[in-house]
């Protein structure tokens, strides 16, 4: 059902993390980002040389979520959370973790379907930490294809990054 819903431009959301009811919506805006070709500023850039954050893929994908699920403000309830743990363990449910030594300090995760990816929610628990993480994955998304980057929601720290913002008719022809 939830692979369907992706597929059809169709996304839920829980009104927050106790909200036991989903809320399923197709907006007549949508945010995409670039795929490969996120903007960094110059200071994110210096940031990147000199950090020594490692980045992984799905290493540590149910703490994302539970990250991203603890913010004060979140739209990923219980059941979100156990679908998207089980998206995950069928592989359509993929994540980026930002970690410093072994602490996890941002990360962002989402659903793929074909060359699409959707994502769902990010978190930071240090500064830069969640750009970093949309950087690579926007890196990652083009070695290996896709052609959506969905965001739902355009943001303005998204923007910042590069984000656009297209029609429900656009979306849907990509």
């Amino acid at each position: 059902q939830m692979l369907w819903a992706y597929a059809s431009g169709i996304f839920p959301m829980a009104g927050s993390a106790e909200d036991p009811e989903l809320h399923w919506l197709d907006p007549a805006r949508r945010g995409v980002m670039p795929i490969g070709g996120l903007h960094a500023s110059a200071s994110m850039r210096r940031h990147l040389r000199r950090s020594n954050w490692r980045m992984a893929l799905n290493s540590c994908f149910c703490g994302v979520v539970r990250a991203c699920a603890g913010r004060e403000e979140t739209c990923i309830n219980a059941d979100l959370h156990r679908v998207y743990e089980e998206l995950h363990r069928m592989g359509h449910a993929h994540s980026i973790e930002v970690l410093d030594g072994d602490q996890l300090v941002g990360g962002v995760f989402g659903l793929t379907i074909g060359a699409g990816f959707f994502g769902e929610s990010m978190f930071s628990h240090r500064t830069n930490a969640s750009k970093t993480a949309l950087l690579v994955l926007s890196t990652h998304l083009a070695a290996c294809g896709f052609t959506l980057f969905d965001t739902h929601y355009p943001t303005p720290h998204l923007q910042s990054l590069g984000g656009q913002t297209i029609s429900r008719v656009e979306y849907r022809r990509q």
